[in-house]
């Protein structure tokens, strides 16, 4: 998901190419706007922690864009292109590093298992919506 921050930014076309140059295929896309209570749920693994109440309130201040990738060990692959959590210690050349501005906004969400994806990837889609 490319969050609110690299959103508003002007972001989404510059993440969304380097995800096409690292050899991911979209399956789904669209750009949407939660609201606080859907975050919330997105987010609910987190509730408790220090952290989830200005998160989820920073997830649904603007629009994202959800998306479905596709790719041979995805979530690894994903998660060496998106970098670490906070820019400032994210490698050089990851969307994070490029396009996050700190800890919030680090510009996108990963999933960390194929567990976790497959549940993400069932909140914002049907089955319908991938090809």
């Amino acid at each position: 998901m490319i969050k609110p921050y690299a959103v508003q930014n002007g972001y989404t076309g510059p993440i969304l190419a380097k995800i096409n140059a690292a050899g991911f295929r979209i399956v789904a896309m669209k750009y949407l706007q939660m609201n606080l209570e859907q975050a919330k749920a997105f987010y609910k693994v987190h509730e408790g922690k220090k952290f989830y109440p200005r998160l989820t309130k920073f997830m649904s201040s603007g629009p994202i864009v959800a998306a479905i990738l596709e790719k041979k060990n995805a979530v690894d692959d994903y998660r060496k292109l998106i970098g670490a959590t906070d820019p400032l210690k994210a490698d050089s050349g990851t969307l994070r590093k490029l396009f996050g501005a700190s800890m919030e906004k680090n510009a996108v969400h990963g999933s960390d298992s194929d567990e976790n994806a497959e549940m993400e990837a069932d909140f914002f889609f049907s089955k319908l919506e991938r090809f």
